[in-house]
C-alpha cells in the first residue's frame, strides 16, 4: 500500500487546484486533447534533467553542468551521424552509426560525471564550484567543436525518439518513466542508492560507518552525467538539431523542480515520487499560463516566487522541529 506524507499531499492540493482553475479559465484549449499530447512530449527532457540535478542535491551538492553535459553529449552523436549518414545509404547502415552515436553520447556524459565526482571526490573541490568550472568547460569546448551552428537534420530513427508515439503515448514519456523507475529502484534498493542518502544527511557520520564517500560521490556524479546525457538525445531528436546553447533555462527550474518536490538543499532527503509531482505541477502550469497567453517572463517571476514560498516552508518546519 503507497503511503503520502504531508508534503506530497501538499503537492496533489497544489496540482489539483491548478488543474481545476485552469479548467475554468480555459476549457477548450487546456482540456484538449492536443495540450495533455504537448505536456506529455515536454515533460520527459525537464524531467530527466531534473533527476539529473535531484542526484547531485540529495547528497548535498548540486550539479550545475547537466545542461552543457545534455548539449555536449547531443553535439557528439550529432558529429558522428553528420559525418557517417548519407542521404543514400541503406537502412541498416543507419541503424548501425545511429547506434554508435547515441553510445557515443552516453559514453560523453558519463566522462563528465566521471570528471565531476573526481574533482568532487578526490580533489575536494565544492560541487557548486566544480561544477560551474565543468558547465563553462563544457560549453567553450561545445561552441569550439560547432562555430556556434546549429548541427540539424537528423534521421528518422533519432527523430522519433523525441517526437514518436508507442501506442499512442508519447516515445519520450516512455522514456522518462522509465528511467525514473529506475532511479526509484537505485535509490530504495541499492546499497550505493542507501549511502547516497545517508551522505546528505551525514557525511562523516556515513565516513565512519564504513561507506565510501568518494565513491558515492563519483557514482552519483556519473548517474547525473548519464541522465543528463539521456535528456541531451531527447533534446536532439525533439528539436531535430543540436546546439551549444539549447536548455539553458531549464537549468533552475531543474533547481526548483527538486525544491518543489521536497528534495532539501543540503541533501538526504527526498524521492522521484515527489520530483515527478512537481515536475506535474510545473508543466501544467508552465501549459496553462502558456494558453492564457500569459508573458514567459511573468511565468519566470512565478517560478521564482514559488522557490521562495517553499524554501521558507522548510525553514519555517525546520524551525519548528528544532524547537520541538
Amino acid at each position: 500500500m503507497v503511503t503520502l506524507n504531508s508534503e506530497k499531499k501538499a503537492l496533489l492540493g497544489i496540482l489539483g487546484g491548478a488543474f481545476l482553475v485552469l479548467s475554468i479559465l480555459s476549457p477548450k484549449t487546456f482540456l484538449s486533447v492536443g495540450s495533455f499530447q504537448g505536456m506529455a512530449f515536454q515533460l520527459p527532457e525537464l524531467g530527466l534533467l531534473s533527476m539529473a540535478m535531484m542526484l547531485a542535491m540529495l547528497t548535498g551538492g548540486i550539479n550545475l553542468s547537466i545542461i552543457s553535459t545534455a548539449n555536449i553529449s547531443a553535439i557528439s552523436a550529432a558529429l558522428i551521424m553528420g559525418r557517417y549518414i548519407k542521404l543514400d545509404s541503406p537502412a541498416s547502415s543507419d541503424a548501425y552509426f545511429i547506434v554508435i552515436a547515441l553510445l557515443a553520447a552516453v559514453a560523453c556524459s558519463v566522462l563528465v560525471g566521471l570528471f565531476n565526482g573526481f574533482l568532487i571526490a578526490v580533489l575536494e573541490v565544492p560541487p557548486i564550484l566544480a561544477t560551474l568550472g565543468s558547465m563553462k568547460l563544457l560549453q567553450g569546448l561545445a561552441f569550439i567543436v560547432t562555430k556556434g551552428y546549429v548541427i540539424s537534420g537528423m534521421p528518422e530513427g533519432i527523430v522519433f525518439i523525441g517526437n514518436g508515439s508507442v501506442l499512442g503515448v508519447p516515445f519520450p514519456l516512455v522514456l522518462f518513466v522509465t528511467c525514473a523507475i529506475i532511479l526509484a529502484v537505485y535509490l530504495k534498493h541499492t546499497a550505493t542508492g542507501f549511502a547516497t542518502y545517508l551522505m546528505g544527511s551525514n557525511s562523516i557520520a556515513t565516513r565512519f560507518s564504513g561507506i565510501s564517500n568518494a565513491k558515492t560521490i563519483v557514482m552519483t556524479y556519473l548517474l547525473s552525467g548519464v541522465y543528463s546525457g539521456i535528456a541531451g538525445i531527447v533534446m536532439m531528436s525533439r528539436f531535430n538539431s543540436a546546439k551549444a546553447g539549447y536548455g539553458e533555462s531549464y537549468l533552475l527550474v531543474t533547481v526548483l523542480a527538486c525544491v518543489l518536490g521536497g528534495i532539501k538543499s543540503d541533501g538526504g532527503f527526498g524521492d522521484v515520487g515527489g520530483l515527478i509531482l512537481s515536475l506535474v505541477i510545473l508543466q501544467v502550469l508552465s501549459s496553462g499560463l502558456n494558453l492564457l497567453g500569459v508573458s514567459s517572463f511573468l511565468t519566470l517571476a512565478l517560478w521564482g516566487a514559488i522557490m521562495i514560498a517553499v524554501m521558507l516552508m522548510h525553514f519555517a518546519f525546520g524551525r519548528k522541529q528544532r524547537v520541538a
